[in-house]
């Protein structure tokens, strides 16, 4: 692996060291989706590497990066294979909410944990009941120890992970609480079977009477209402793989069009990457990726300046949730169209299955619809015009109005 002076590691270093794994990433994306085989051996690759510590501090293992450069190299990861950034958002996640913790042994133990290729996944949202509003799992007392029982969907990431980040009820609070992955009482069932993103392991995770160490529960507070960082910061990964995504199908209809030599008969070239139509789609192609890569870094460095100042200015929380669900909106409407309109570039031969094409219009409109859309544009308006809290995530949907008027 290539070294670096961690310190002033600039996009130029990450991009050695990630560049080329990246890449070995992207050459079997392909033979995946076809395969339905989850990617255990390309995250191993990213473990080996540090992936999962860019946000750690030099002083604990990690690379030290800024939000900016962590949201650049996922959007270029999404771009080799969109799963994987969704399959370790919780894993960035808790790393900040390390960061974001008061100093100590605890903090400084997962910090060095993720520097040594620590995963996080997590088992928050529960069927027919959702992410934070009632919980089912229960985590229980038993005489000098704590048992976990319940089951959870969506456990997005967590067959890739060390550690489950699983949310349960606790004598009517809210807690957090960090299992083993293959500890005692943990199944894990890969039945997602959504027809996008389809390797991201979000399936179910079942708890039947898991032992549970004092240290490992995360205390009161975990979904209690209020602006937090971690909304913006959550939904941002969904859209750097939009934009990888983006990225992906104008590389991938470029190459296809370059190396093809078969026109119409009522072309207006002799080659298809001479036509000018087809020209123009790539074009079109290259200004959406551009421009969703573009809104993404935007947002990441709204929270850049959140996360430096300890994410504790509730202006800057909600100026960053703003900047967020804006950017979902644009972003959406910028790829969606995209991974349609490369098909323009060839009749017949280009929704081959061999090519697997379709896979960027599927795997967009499921991240699409994680947080809808539809939702986030009224909470937009109705903040703007009434001044109403937008609905941050781990807030149970609570709504405030805010004090006075908006102006």
């Amino acid at each position: 692996m290539t070294s670096i002076d961690a310190k002033s590691t600039t996009d130029s270093d990450l991009d050695a060291i990630f560049g080329p794994i990246f890449d070995r990433i992207a050459q079997g994306a392909v033979e995946r989706e076809i395969d339905r085989r989850l990617p255990f051996e390309e995250v191993a690759w990213l473990r080996e590497a540090k992936f999962g510590a860019l946000r750690v501090p030099v002083e604990f293992g990690g690379y030290g990066v800024t939000v900016r450069q962590l949201f650049r190299l996922l959007i270029e990861l999404a771009a080799a294979e969109s799963n994987l950034p969704q399959a370790l958002r919780v894993h960035f996640s808790f790393v900040e909410d390390q960061l974001l913790g008061e100093p100590g042994e605890h903090r400084a133990h997962w910090l060095r944990a993720a520097a040594g290729g620590t995963l996080v996944g997590n088992a928050i949202t529960e069927p027919g009941v959702g992410a934070v509003d009632h919980y089912h799992t229960r985590l229980t007392k038993d005489g000098d120890r704590w048992l976990l029982n319940g089951t959870k969907y969506y456990s997005t990431g967590s067959l890739y992970a060390d550690y489950i980040l699983a949310a349960a009820d606790r004598d009517g609070e809210r807690v957090g609480v960090l299992v083993d992955a293959n500890a005692e009482g943990v199944r894990q069932h890969d039945d997602w079977d959504g027809f996008g993103q389809r390797l991201t392991a979000s399936g179910t995770t079942e708890f039947a009477d898991v032992i549970v160490e004092s240290e490992r529960i995360l205390g009161p507070g975990y979904g209690a209402p209020g602006p937090t960082y971690a909304t913006s910061y959550l939904q941002l990964v969904q859209l750097s793989v939009l934009a990888g995504i983006a990225k992906r199908a104008e590389r991938d209809a470029r190459e296809w069009v370059a190396a093809r030599t078969r026109g119409y008969t009522h072309s207006a070239a002799d080659l298809p990457r001479q036509d000018p139509l087809v020209q123009q789609v790539i074009g079109r192609l290259s200004a959406a990726a551009f421009a969703a890569e573009a809104s993404v870094l935007a947002v990441a460095d709204v929270l850049d300046k959140v996360l430096v100042g300890g994410a504790q200015d509730e202006d800057s929380i909600v100026a960053a949730e703003l900047a967020a669900a804006q950017a979902q909106l644009a972003v959406i409407d910028l790829v969606l169209p995209a991974t349609t309109l490369l098909f323009e570039v060839g009749g017949a031969s280009v929704v081959s299955e061999q090519l697997r094409l379709d896979r960027h219009w599927r795997n967009a409109r499921t991240i699409s619809v994680h947080n809808p859309a539809i939702q986030k544009a009224r909470a937009i308006g109705d903040y703007l015009l009434n001044g109403t809290q937008l609905p941050f995530a781990w807030s149970a949907g609570e709504r405030k109005p805010a004090t006075g008027d908006q102006q």
